[in-house]
């Protein structure tokens, strides 16, 4: 996201504009705006879209199976948005919480931190949190009442997976379980979880579906924590670039990234989904630029005007998936407006 003085700006441009771009790094600037806009930028409202492709990408696949539910689509993208909106806030809470977030720390550098630069105290970030959390407990709720045990169980996962991974005791990205607690997560659950929930019904094809899009989001974390392993390393945080070490970590990157684009030419050869999925083909040349990124150390300092540093190899990762992500679905629209072109 490009820095600029908030002066002028309509409140509804600075909330879209918390959506857009990349992390906004100005504390000074974001202590300026209205209490909305803090709570947008605070909960890093940039990297939710990845839920927001998610939700859509399960609407269309229940829209091609012509078992589309307008309404519980649109709560479905509610909740995945606020689910992860609490993960984030989360985070950290619990990160300066335990003594991670502090100032030589990569989350304090790349972007504002909620807390720690008073953006933010304890009691509203808490408020925050119990406000979201209600809307997506509310959610939660009317699916099951909805849904029964499918939408139950959907939830208890999710729900489980989201105090798991970085408020329990021994959290899951402590212990090399974040990344493929990502993919379940942002793959499967949210994608073949939310079909059944706008469907009505659970489809196999949907969880297939979600096997690109997974390992997409994966990636970007896996990015994230070779870009900051060694302030993990000494906090004792045991990440999978921690435990696997640097070259390998990227080496996986790499490999992560490639596997996208063959699951999904497998999945069409097969059947399992639209050959309108192709049409990710055009994001090929920014997977190959983050492969390439990937397959060197980080530079020592950022290039001129870079925005998010310490992040690199996140950075190049996110932006490559929210390409994929968007071309992925407009292939999968195309295949739910022409179904009879499908194989």
């Amino acid at each position: 996201m490009r820095e600029g003085s908030a002066a002028g700006r309509s409140k509804l441009a600075l909330w879209l504009g918390a959506f857009s771009g990349f992390y906004r790094p100005g504390v000074e600037e974001v202590r300026q705006l209205d209490a909305a806009s803090k709570f947008l930028y605070s909960a890093r409202s940039v990297i939710l879209v990845i839920s927001a492709q998610a939700a859509i990408i399960a609407g269309l696949l229940a829209l091609g199976a012509r078992r589309f539910d307008a309404f519980a689509f649109v709560l479905v993208l509610a909740g995945f948005v606020a689910a992860h909106m609490i993960s984030n806030l989360s985070n950290d809470y619990f990160g300066y919480k335990r003594g991670h977030d502090t100032p030589d720390s990569p989350r304090m550098r790349y972007t504002v931190h909620p807390l720690a630069s008073g953006v933010l105290d304890s009691r509203t970030l808490l408020a925050g949190l119990a406000v979201v959390s209600g809307i997506g407990l509310a959610i939660c709720a009317f699916f099951i009442l909805q849904r029964g045990w499918t939408a139950a169980a959907f939830a208890a996962a999710g729900i489980a997976l989201l105090f798991l991974y970085d408020a329990a005791p021994v959290p899951l990205k402590s212990i090399g379980l974040g990344e493929p607690a990502v993919f379940l997560v942002w793959g499967p659950l949210m994608i073949g979880g939310g079909y059944a929930m706008i469907a009505g019904e659970i489809s196999p094809a949907a969880f297939w579906a979600a096997v690109p899009y997974g390992l997409g989001v994966m990636s970007i974390l896996v990015g994230k924590h070779i870009d900051q392993m060694d302030f993990d390393r000494g906090k004792g945080i045991r990440t999978l670039p921690v435990l696997i070490g640097e070259r390998a970590a990227r080496a996986l990157n790499v490999a992560t990234l490639a596997l996208i684009y063959a699951v999904t030419a497998a999945l069409i050869l097969l059947a399992l989904l639209t050959p309108f999925a192709a049409v990710i083909g055009l994001a090929l040349p920014r997977a190959w630029h983050a492969m390439k990124l990937m397959s060197r150390p980080r530079p020592d300092a950022p290039p001129e005007g870079y925005v998010g540093w310490p992040l690199w190899y996140h950075r190049v990762c996110l932006v490559h998936n929210r390409a994929f992500g968007w071309l992925y679905i407009a292939g999968l629209a195309l295949g739910a407006v022409w179904p009879h072109a499908n194989l």
